[in-house]
């Protein structure tokens, strides 16, 4: 496994590191929750991300008792902020309330003192951004948080926060989460140059767009029974890739992964770690072989004909929109 700096930070992350999204909690028996993350301590990932949404909490909860016994000191785990976690109207958004009511939630169900990353889950546009900032800070001066990122917030967003960072004296964010892959592209024109300008990282989600760049799912064939797109809980994700123009030219990336020596899965998170304000790609895996195989991505080095290669495949099917980065108007 290699390591890279979160941002301009001291923080080193596994450049691969493992999500509990869809998995803990729901789809997957904590047994073999348990399985997958000791499958991922065994193979060198030390960097851990979740949210307190994720199972409706339930995937804090087994996150936590999955790494218990593991020394502290050898982890980074990441979890996040936003979305609803209760019923009533402060249990959603970045106030002042939720968010300190959440970080103690999360560190309860995390069994820890502290998060290395705490990251706002979406922009939220109900709560002054200084009111937002100026809590993560406080939680950094406690020692609950070490760095602050954010979650799929757009440039504009990213920039507001930084200049507000620094006319008031606070940490500045280190990280963003989008999701990106060779499918969806949306932050490269304006998020990427950004972030590297100002030294936030990227720490990607879905590099293999949801199973789609495994090649698993054929065109004109419906989804294999058990896969991502026959859960209720993650086929609203995958839909708008099962489309069989996109099905046919991510089966046409299979001789490059073979002459690559390379499964589907490891050439889509190669791909991504390629782009240096990458520091790490989330994988989830439902089984512990997923995590043996997605993580000998690591450290793999495309060279400029393959990613043109792949370009010339894909092009006309990948979504570059950087509009498409959108949090809702109000809180949900």
């Amino acid at each position: 496994m290699e390591f890279r700096h979160l941002g301009r930070s001291g923080l080193m992350v596994s450049e691969i590191s493992y999500g509990n999204w869809i998995t803990h909690g729901s789809q997957v028996e904590e047994d073999a929750a348990k399985e997958c993350v000791r499958a991922a301590l065994d193979e060198g990932i030390t960097t851990f991300d979740t949210a307190d949404v994720y199972a409706g909490t339930k995937a804090e909860e087994v996150l936590g008792r999955a790494l218990k016994g593991v020394r502290r000191e050898s982890l980074e785990i990441f979890t996040k902020v936003y979305w609803p976690t209760g019923p009533g109207p402060n249990d959603r958004g970045l106030s002042r309330k939720h968010i300190t009511e959440s970080i103690h939630g999360s560190l309860r169900r995390l069994q820890t003192d502290y998060v290395d990353l705490y990251q706002a889950h979406r922009f939220d546009h109900e709560t002054p951004l200084e009111e937002t900032l100026k809590t993560f800070d406080d939680l950094v001066r406690q020692g609950k948080v070490l760095y602050v990122g954010v979650s799929e917030w757009n440039a504009e967003q990213i920039s507001r926060a930084l200049k507000i960072a620094d006319e008031m004296g606070f940490d500045r964010l280190v990280s963003n989460q989008p999701q990106y892959s060779m499918l969806w592209r949306v932050i490269e024109s304006q998020v990427v140059p950004l972030c590297q300008e100002e030294g936030v990282s990227q720490i990607v989600w879905s590099p293999i767009a949801q199973g789609v760049l495994t090649g698993k799912y054929l065109p004109g064939q419906p989804p294999p029974s058990g896969s991502r797109a026959t859960d209720p809980s993650g086929s609203g994700f995958i839909s708008r890739m099962l489309d069989d123009d996109v099905l046919t030219r991510v089966q046409e990336l299979k001789p490059i992964a073979d002459e690559l020596g390379l499964t589907m899965a490891q050439l889509a998170v190669a791909w991504v770690l390629q782009n240096p304000n990458v520091a790490s790609a989330i994988i989830g895996a439902s089984r512990p072989e997923q995590v043996r195989d997605n993580v000998k991505a690591s450290g793999v080095k495309l060279d400029a004909e393959v990613l043109k290669r792949i370009d010339d495949i894909l092009d006309p099917v990948v979504e570059r929109d950087p509009a498409k980065t959108v949090s809702p108007p109000k809180r949900p």
